[in-house]
């Protein structure tokens, strides 16, 4: 019997029969599971708004925010009548297959379930209305692939995910429409309410073993260099539907605030308070939005808490636009990110000699006291009839070179690029490796997606490289270009 063949980067991969006949199992179990409920809304909040997906989500496509899904999170979660049972599920079910795997030492390790279907992650989910001002959403997410053993093996762990707990009031009168709110959350930007937000633009989880390092949920996204996982109070407001603007601070979650982090290692230890801004313009009409925004944050995070000279000093800044129209059976999404970051080094870190040398034995230039980089992230979506969709997104990271960065190299004792030299003072990285010390990286991603139910999404990513790590070809020193990690990503995805 012949089976499908996947195409990676011109290499045919046939998928065998076992693992096409349990994702039909696994499709089939879902949809009799849920094929009985009635249609409500997204899973955590159905019961609250009796508002099916697509009120709240642009063509029923969980997380992306329509207009009433930004009012609805703006106002604290709080629209609708309280819940006993504020409580959902999502689960994923995936398998990743990279392109080329031949050019790495240890296949098992570099590409692990490479071609497998695996449970992925699950998550729960609890918030919606708390009193008239006061909601929550709250998210704790199971990882079964956390901790890789020695032998190979792995073991899970549950750890805090995303957290947003609000106050929110809203004054309505014949000149005014004004939302204030506070937001305290564990990520920053977490509490935007649009998709170009740094916590919110990679929407679909990304599995732990390493055969995902290079599908499209690792591609350089927005970020703030804080991480999340820490712990901050934001105050906010909307005026007439058209200005928002948040300013807040960020710190350690210590004390009554550690739950945010609980499960995390390690920590992020952050010196005192850390300010956070968001400004966005945003206009509405008929079935059209559109928003153009800025946003940044400056951060001072340890190294080692111990030692105050370990500090990493950064500063994040961000231009942003969505456009969406929404008309039933159609909705189409437009988004625009473009990121600068500047990265300032601990004092005793500036200026240190490396252990690589170039060709000729001569040594690497010392590394820099800071790096800079900037992201241009642009995404086009398309969903028809809240059921059948598809996307289409770039990505490019630019920034400046720095031998701090170079994770392979010529070993100044055999002036060869080695993984394996005992006399080597450092050693070079295969498949990881960055052997240009410039963190340039760009490509496109094309996804196609089907929700059989408004509570599930199957959907297939193929991300394209054109440079990574600084070049389009031998990036790691070991011979593997760019394109070896084009990478075809399939994912279920169900809520309830």
């Amino acid at each position: 019997m012949n089976h499908p063949t996947v195409l990676l980067g011109g290499q045919g991969h046939r998928a065998g029969p076992r693992a096409w006949g349990i994702w039909a199992l696994t499709l089939g179990l879902a949809v009799l599971a849920l094929a009985a409920r009635p249609a409500q809304a997204i899973p955590l909040f159905n019961r609250q708004t009796g508002q099916n997906c697509m009120a709240c989500h642009a063509g029923g496509q969980f997380p992306e925010l329509t207009p009433y899904g930004r009012m609805f999170k703006l106002t604290g979660y709080t629209l609708g009548q309280r819940t006993s049972v504020p409580l959902s599920v999502m689960a994923v079910a995936s398998e990743a297959s990279v392109a080329n795997t031949s050019k790495s030492q240890s296949p098992s390790s570099d590409f692990q379930k490479d071609k497998d279907l695996i449970f992925a992650t699950a998550s729960l989910f609890a918030g919606g209305k708390i009193t008239d001002n006061v909601g929550a959403f709250v998210q704790v997410t199971y990882n079964p692939y956390a901790v890789t053993n020695a032998d190979g093996s792995f073991s899970g762990h549950t750890n805090a995910d995303n957290m947003d707990i609000r106050w929110a009031d809203r004054f309505i009168s014949g000149e005014r429409d004004l939302i204030v709110g506070l937001s305290l959350n564990n990520n920053p930007s977490v509490s935007d309410p649009w998709n170009t937000a740094a916590a919110w633009m990679q929407y679909v989880p990304v599995p732990s073993p390493t055969s995902y390092q290079f599908i499209d949920g690792t591609t350089p996204y927005p970020g703030y260099s804080s991480g999340g996982n820490i712990a901050g109070l934001n105050a906010y407001g909307f005026l007439n539907r058209t200005w928002y603007g948040e300013v807040g601070f960020y710190g350690t979650a210590r004390g009554p605030l550690s739950f945010m982090t609980r499960g995390v290692a390690p920590r992020t230890q952050m010196r005192g308070l850390n300010p956070y801004w968001r400004l966005a313009w945003n206009h509405e009409w008929g079935a059209h939005s559109l928003m153009i925004g800025t946003g940044g944050m400056v951060a001072r995070v340890y190294q080692d808490v111990t030692d105050p000279a370990t500090i990493d000093r950064f500063r994040d800044w961000s231009i942003d636009a969505q456009y969406q129209y929404l008309l039933d059976p159609h909705a189409v999404t437009a988004q625009f990110v473009y990121t600068g970051n500047r990265h300032r080094y601990p004092a005793g870190q500036a200026n240190q000699p490396v252990g690589f040398v170039d060709a000729a034995g001569n040594a690497l230039a010392n590394t820099s006291d800071s790096d800079s980089s900037h992201l241009l992230r642009a995404k086009l979506s398309y969903v028809y009839q809240a059921r059948y969709g598809g996307s289409l997104s770039l990505f490019s990271l630019t920034g400046t070179t720095n031998t701090a960065n170079q994770s392979s190299g010529f070993d100044p004792t055999t002036l060869s690029i080695t993984a394996t030299d005992p006399n080597a003072t450092q050693l070079s990285v295969p498949v990881n490796g960055n052997l240009s010390g410039n963190p340039g990286t760009r490509g496109w991603t094309v996804e196609a997606f089907w929700m059989p139910l408004q509570y599930i999404r199957i959907g297939a990513q193929y991300t394209m490289y054109s440079r990574y790590n600084g070049a389009a070809s031998n990036y790691d020193g070991f011979g593997r270009n760019a394109s070896d990690n084009n990478s075809l990503f399939l994912y279920m995805w169900m809520a309830y």
